[in-house]
C-alpha cells in the first residue's frame, strides 16, 4: 500500500504543473476567441477560475510531496495515536 502511495505522489506531483499549464491554454484560447463585446467578461471568468485554481494546484503538489516523502505511511488508528 505505501507504494501505491508514493506512486500516486508522483502522480499529484506531475498533474498540479499540468493542469495549470491547461487552464492557461484555454484561458488563451477563449480569451483570444472572443469578441470585443464580450472580451472583458472573458478575461474576468478566467482571472477568477486561475485565482481559484492556482492554490487548488499548489495543495496538489505538496501532497503529492508528502506522499512521496512517506509522511503517510502510518496513519493513526485511534486518537491516542494523534
Amino acid at each position: 500500500m505505501n507504494t501505491i502511495k508514493k506512486f500516486s505522489g508522483y502522480i499529484w506531483m506531475l498533474m498540479a504543473p499540468l493542469l495549470i499549464l491547461f487552464l492557461l491554454y484555454e484561458a488563451n484560447q477563449k480569451i483570444t476567441t472572443a469578441t470585443e463585446a464580450v472580451k472583458s467578461n472573458v478575461v474576468l471568468q478566467w482571472v477568477i477560475i486561475l485565482l481559484v485554481f492556482t492554490p487548488i494546484c499548489i495543495g496538489f503538489f505538496i501532497f503529492g510531496k508528502y506522499a512521496i516523502a512517506g509522511e503517510y505511511d502510518h496513519l493513526p488508528e485511534s486518537s491516542e495515536e494523534v
